[in-house]
């Protein structure tokens, strides 16, 4: 989808980029081998010509976080094919005051889980998140995301961020990550299905309070469905944002 994606050049919103869509210009190459464009005068084009070369190099050395600069934000699930096995699928929990007690990132690499007092750490956590092209979250525009840079100043969460709340309500899903799980078929384990935001918070002060192991063991199991389980509902977002927004469906 990036490839056919014109919207991070100055002036072309939604409505122009299905224009150029319908007049087949479907992908960057056939942007730049068209020497006159309905609607854009040759000197807008030659700059338009540059800025597209300029993605073409950016794209080809993997430079995710250039686009994530140059593409508006509600834009940014366009990369999510391209970045896909760079991804990142991250979820925090807190306590009552609003402190991050679990950090959980999902990869291709597997589950890490960081604990408050014993493995949250700012400067292993930022090493770790520096490996990964994309963000991928459910709502960390507005909480996981704002809530580690209070915390950690200093986190490097400069990626292109693919937040699934804001592409649910744009697909016409509402609710929260579990109900919208439930309709793409999305299960969790027996031990954690049911589990919400409060019983995480239970959960941690049984553990640091009591050092409760089975508390702790139960907290992670729940941040981990919550990380993990944002793949496959990023993967069908994905999918049906193409069909609604990619260059086939102006036919």
């Amino acid at each position: 989808m990036i490839e056919s994606s014109f919207c991070f050049l100055p002036g072309i919103g939604a409505k122009t980029e299905r224009a150029l869509w319908q007049q087949g210009l479907l992908s960057w190459g056939g942007f730049l081998s068209t020497p006159a464009i309905g609607g854009i005068g040759a000197v807008r084009k030659t700059r338009y010509d540059r800025e597209v070369l300029r993605a073409i190099e950016r794209h080809a050395d993997g430079d995710a976080r250039y686009f994530g600069v140059i593409l508006p934000s509600r834009d940014h699930w366009r990369l999510y094919e391209w970045l896909r096995t760079g991804a990142v699928y991250l979820d925090i929990e807190t306590d009552a005051f609003g402190r991050i007690t679990v950090v959980g990132l999902y990869s291709r690499k597997g589950m890490r889980s960081f604990v408050r007092g014993e493995s949250l750490d700012g400067v292993v956590l930022s090493e770790e998140l520096r490996r990964y092209d994309l963000l991928v979250t459910f709502c960390g525009t507005a909480f996981d995301v704002p809530m580690l840079l209070n915390q950690f100043p200093d986190l490097p969460l400069d990626h292109p961020h693919m937040d699934l709340c804001a592409i649910g309500r744009r697909l016409g899903y509402r609710g929260g990550l579990k109900a919208i799980e439930r309709c793409f078929g999305i299960n969790r384990q027996e031990e954690v299905a049911g589990l919400n935001g409060s019983d995480a918070v239970r959960l941690w002060n049984r553990w640091r309070h009591g050092r409760d192991q089975q508390a702790l063991a139960r907290l992670l199991a729940y941040n981990q469905a919550d990380c993990v389980n944002l793949e496959p509902l990023a993967d069908a977002f994905y999918c049906r944002m193409v069909q609604s927004t990619s260059p086939s469906s102006t036919a």
